[in-house]
């Protein structure tokens, strides 16, 4: 019996010993299913090594094989079952077996026992089991055989990571286990030969060994005073969180800025984009979240999510404590929307139905997959209701936990920053600001379904202070929203950007009229509070200039007279006059006047000299240096500012072919500014729906069209290329075309008879489009192209100008500046 308990001790603390390593693992999953799946897998793989110990050591691997892949696919079953997986086994054990480990690593916590989170702990516990008791039983090296299961132990502590509390018992109790099995089953002398040996021999053995046993216990209690020390510096630290080297799932373009979809939708009302059903009695609309937007650079407001695989229950939302919670279920069907975000009633707690990847950050829910017509889920939200009441006394957080609400991009124009400051003046609480943006966006604005598309700052300049009368102080709920976030920031406010659907509370048909945009301020103990900034009924508003007029950004001449002591009176005494002009004792004055006309002569000289070379040195950097991709970049820079040297810059809307044509038109010749190009970077009459959406079209990598970054031409994402609404962004136009707002009279430059037709763009054009949306398919041959092409149309169109315009043009330092990122 004592024999039959000793080799049963082995074992039962190897099964024992797998199973904790469920008991960790399972802390940080949702339910208990990982946990028994585990167990059932360490009782299975050490019961077949046991039973089979007597047969030959080669068929036991085999067989215990064959016994996992049933057990597997067992519990791969059960819990597509749980998960209310509808794809048959067939698809689902491939996909599981495939993207096990990834999808475990980026699973959402608490993660849901789903096929594909389940089956590497299920396969690693039954090796683990397989292995250790081949070692241990059958061999009888028990401390060995107890290697790969502690092995899956850490394994599993490893993957746990920072997301679960420590594992003090189940750690002291696998030690303790370990402990007992290595003492039962060691082997004691055999009594005959320690009879035969002489008593002073015994004695003799039995010191040395106790004298062995004191060393080692020196040497391990000097090891652990000095050792120790370290390790637990080490322990209590934050444990490492393997998800941070794997990739989360991404998205595109279209999914990182919803925001530049609006314009598109608006343009196709009666476009069907979803099925909903009933959230709440009564009736009115239901808003549904697309996409929550913190992020903004000066061009593109963005999601900048790190989604994770996430299964039917997602993390509580943090909410301010005191805020009743209302719970929203709902089912949702696509039917023509694109793209991977996942329409919800914020903020989401579950999802059925549909596998999800979410932020918890922003509360924004992807499908992994691109949706599908037809794709039904039912979402389970927890909508806040706050006491609005609090709003006027509530107060705004400050601080690093919302720094990033209150960032915006570098180069914020001037015009933009005085109509901020006017808002806020006078408006010391944080919600009395809130209400004054909104008051003031929705008196003074209109709301139209083809404006065109873009919120990057030339875009938000045009909207809120553009001229009525060419297309400005118009927009769509992109301009209101963003232009709302963009002053709130300004004056201190932490805001954000939400794109979605106002969907009937009763259910119904969700179309592209019902696609909305709205800004939310974050206040204290009160959470996101959402604002409505769009005008209200059909009253006309008021003009912008009746309550903000722009402060010039330089001082108008005065018309008073300089002071009597530096200008000679015309009626005084000639000797008085000459007194005053020139003081006793000093040089003449025509020797003055000429050694300061000859310094201000050599000053200029110079400043001349050295713009001709950086403009050079940058015509070199442009066309010559970088990878193909940028040099591209450079040649739409030199044909871009070619036309604005000429008095003719592109406007912001054009797309590169239009552009081009643009560049190609009969007023080539001319110093004019053609209609629609009112000034630098900023569509006029005629060009407002040029650069709009056109019906479901996005393009991939830029910020929308006629959307600019700082200072001229945007880029792609990522810097690539020049993105399709190239032209200048600055405040001033370079050459004089249209300062202040004033159209010079034409110049007719003498064109010699024998200037030849303007070289084709054609290569430029082709370059640009690659570099933009596909940059690393861009070649050398591309470039060099590109490049010709370019600096052929800048020698032509420079040819055609005046004498003394061609020397401006050489020295003009715009070019310098223009494109610089700021």
């Amino acid at each position: 019996m004592v024999r039959w308990l000793r080799a049963a001790v082995v074992p039962v603390a190897l099964v024992v010993l797998i199973g904790l390593s469920g008991v960790v693992l399972g802390r940080i999953y949702a339910d208990a299913l990982l946990m028994q799946a585990v167990a059932g897998a360490a009782l299975g793989s050490v019961g077949v090594g046991v039973a089979a110990r007597r047969l030959p050591s080669w068929t036991v691997a085999p067989l215990s094989v064959l016994l996992l892949a049933g057990y597997t696919l067992v519990t791969l079953r059960l819990a597509a079952g749980r998960a209310e997986l509808t794809d048959p086994l067939t698809a689902v054990v491939p996909d599981a077996l495939a993207n096990g480990i990834p999808r475990l690593l980026t699973a959402m916590i608490p993660v849901e026992s789903t096929p594909d989170t389940v089956v590497v702990p299920v396969v690693a516990a039954w090796l683990a089991g397989l292995s250790g008791a081949e070692v241990a039983v059958r061999s009888g090296r028990v401390l060995l055989g107890f290697v790969p299961a502690a092995l899956l132990y850490g394994g599993a502590l490893y993957v746990v990571g920072p997301n679960a509390g420590s594992a003090g018992r189940p750690t002291i109790l696998f030690a303790t286990l370990v402990v007992l099995a290595l003492a039962v089953t060691t082997r004691p002398a055999a009594a005959p030969v320690l009879d035969e040996v002489p008593s002073q021999a015994r004695a003799a053995v039995r010191g040395r060994a106790l004298a062995g046993a004191a060393v080692a216990l020196v040497v391990l209690v000097g090891l652990i005073v000095v050792v120790g020390p370290l390790v637990g510096d080490r322990v209590s630290a934050t444990p490492v969180d393997p998800r941070r080297y794997v990739q989360p799932p991404q998205v595109d373009s279209l999914d990182e800025s919803p925001l530049n979809r609006i314009s598109g939708w608006a343009l196709t009302p009666e476009q069907k984009l979803l099925e909903v059903g009933p959230a709440d009695p009564g009736k009115g609309s239901l808003r549904l979240r697309l996409a929550v937007l913190p992020d903004y650079d000066g061009v593109t407001w963005r999601v900048g999510a790190v989604y994770r695989n996430a299964g039917r229950v997602l993390p509580a939302p943090p909410a301010p404590p005191d805020v009743p919670m209302r719970r929203v279920r709902q089912d949702i069907v696509v039917d023509e929307l694109t793209g991977r975000l996942l329409p919800v009633v914020p903020t989401p707690t579950g999802v059925d139905g549909a596998r999800v990847a979410y932020d918890p950050g922003t509360g924004t829910l992807i499908c992994p997959e691109v949706l599908r017509p037809g794709l039904r889920y039912t979402v389970t939200s927890e909508t806040r209701e706050p006491d609005y009441n609090l709003l006027p006394t509530a107060d705004s957080p400050t601080g690093d936990a919302v720094a990033r609400f209150l960032k915006v991009g570098t180069g914020v124009p001037d015009s933009i920053q005085r109509l901020a400051d006017q808002l806020a003046d006078g408006n010391a609480g944080a919600y009395d600001r809130a209400a004054a943006i909104e008051e003031f966006l929705a008196g003074h604005y209109r709301k139209v379904p083809d404006a065109p598309s873009g919120h990057a700052y030339p875009n938000l300049q045009f909207f809120l202070l553009g001229p009525r009368d060419q297309g400005g102080q118009r927009g769509t709920s992109e301009q209101f929203a963003a232009s709302f976030a963009l002053l709130g920031r300004l004056t201190g406010l932490p805001t954000r950007v939400v794109v979605g659907f106002d969907a009937p509370r009763a259910g119904g048909t969700v179309t592209g009229a019902d696609a909305i945009a709205w800004p939310e301020v974050l206040f204290e103990d009160l959470g996101w509070v959402a604002f409505d900034p769009m005008p209200q009924g059909d009253q006309t508003p008021r003009p912008v200039e009746e309550d903000f007029t722009p402060k010039p950004s330089t001082p108008p001449p005065t018309s008073e007279p300089p002071p009597a002591s530096e200008a000679p009176s015309a009626s005084a005494p000639p000797a008085l006059a000459d007194a005053r002009v020139r003081p006793a004792g000093g040089p003449p004055a025509a020797l003055v006047a000429t050694g300061a006309g000859g310094s201000v002569l050599l000053v200029l000289l110079t400043a001349a000299a050295t713009v001709v070379i950086m403009r050079r040195g940058l015509r070199r950097r442009r066309l010559e240096a970088g990878a193909p991709h940028e040099r591209i970049t450079g040649a739409w820079f030199e044909f871009t500012d070619a036309l604005r040297l000429a008095g003719r810059p592109v406007p912001a809307h054009l797309a590169a072919t239009e552009a081009a044509a643009f560049a190609a038109g009969p007023a080539a010749d001319s110093t004019r500014p053609a209609p629609g190009a009112a000034g630098p970077g900023g569509p006029g009459p005629g060009g407002a729906r040029l650069g709009g959406p056109r019906p479901g079209s996005a393009r991939p990598g830029s910020a929308g069209p006629g959307n600019v970054g700082p200072g001229g031409a945007g880029t792609a994402a990522g810097g690539a290329g020049p993105v399709m609404g190239g032209g200048a962004g600055g405040s001033e136009s370079a050459g004089g075309s249209a300062a202040g707002g004033r159209v010079r009279p034409p110049v007719r430059a003498a064109t010699p008879p024998e200037v030849r037709p303007m070289p084709a763009l054609d290569d430029l054009v082709d370059a640009v489009n690659t570099a933009t949306f596909a940059p690393r398919a861009a070649d050398e041959q591309q470039a060099e192209r590109a490049g010709s092409q370019a600096v052929a149309y800048a020698e032509a169109l420079r040819a055609r100008r005046s004498w003394w315009r061609r020397l401006w043009w050489s020295v003009h330092p715009g070019p310098l500046a223009w494109h610089r990122r700021r």
